[in-house]
């Protein structure tokens, strides 16, 4: 397909952004664990998506409104390929994923469902969620799947820029006035309790060798870089006891009800509409 970023029917070029558009024309479908993967990498991308978008006109400057926002449009394109990919296993789009399911079918983590209407939190989650995303695609990019590391290769450049924005705010407050400072802190401690559950592995990784990272194999890259950030800026990640992990098992926190409620009113009021 001569200029298509396609070297042939399966071989897909190096650095090439694959769309969702183009996954639905090439009628690829994906086994049932390479689907449930994507579902749950998509639904990551989508919840996060959601909670940074709440920054749009709220935050604390024009050209952050922007940022946040920008890092928000990259997430939701990651979800979309993602549950594109995930749904082609199943018959169904990437919609009928991110609008028509209930809350317990979602396999997100606990991390991204947290509330952010505090610009410490919402930088706190972003410092450890962006050097999490970043090794993860960075990894998934060398998948033997080759939909899998199509995605991740556009997706752990864009993670790269994440790294930067977020690791300049937490030196920005940390090292700013005491408030800020403090915020921060305040943003790492509500956090810390859901670390974890980011690198806590599932049968279905041992059935992924090759395909996808064992997520324990993410613990020691993120938090040595993150540890050593929140040290620059005068910050700590506190020790705490975890809270029950459950995400992937479709047990979710209570704030995710309500995101959802908001995400899919229109969808579900008013099915196939467009404009």
């Amino acid at each position: 397909m001569s200029g298509s970023g396609f070297d042939s029917a399966t071989l897909i070029s190096a650095g090439y952004a694959l769309t969702s558009e183009e996954l639905i024309q090439r009628d690829v479908k994906a086994s049932e664990d390479v689907a449930q993967y994507a579902l749950r990498l998509g639904d990551d991308a989508l919840i996060l998506a959601q909670r940074n978008l709440w920054w749009v006109a709220r935050a604390p400057e024009l050209e952050e409104d922007i940022a946040l926002s920008n890092i928000a449009l990259d997430l939701l394109g990651h979800a979309r390929v993602l549950l594109t990919y995930a749904g082609s296993a199943w018959g169904k789009s990437e919609d009928d994923l991110a609008y028509f399911r209930e809350e317990e079918e979602f396999r997100s983590l606990h991390l991204v469902e947290l509330e952010s209407e505090d610009f410490g939190r919402t930088i706190a989650r972003q410092l450890v969620w962006a050097h999490y995303g970043f090794e993860l695609f960075t990894r998934l990019s060398q998948s033997q799947d080759e939909i899998l590391a199509a995605i991740a290769q556009k997706a752990a450049k864009e993670y790269d820029y994440h790294v930067d924005h977020a690791e300049q705010w937490t030196l920005r407050l940390g090292i700013g006035t005491e408030e800020a400072n403090a915020r921060l802190q305040a943003g790492l401690d509500h956090i810390a309790p859901y670390l974890d559950e980011l690198f806590e592995d599932e049968e279905l990784h041992d059935r992924l060798e090759g395909i996808a990272p064992r997520p324990s194999e993410l613990r020691e890259p993120v938090m040595s870089r993150v540890t050593s950030v929140l040290a620059e800026a005068g910050l700590t990640l506190p020790e705490v006891p975890q809270a029950l992990t459950g995400g992937r098992r479709g047990e979710h926190r209570e704030a995710l009800g309500y995101l959802l409620a908001e995400m899919q009113v229109l969808a579900r009021k008013h099915p196939g509409a467009s404009w």
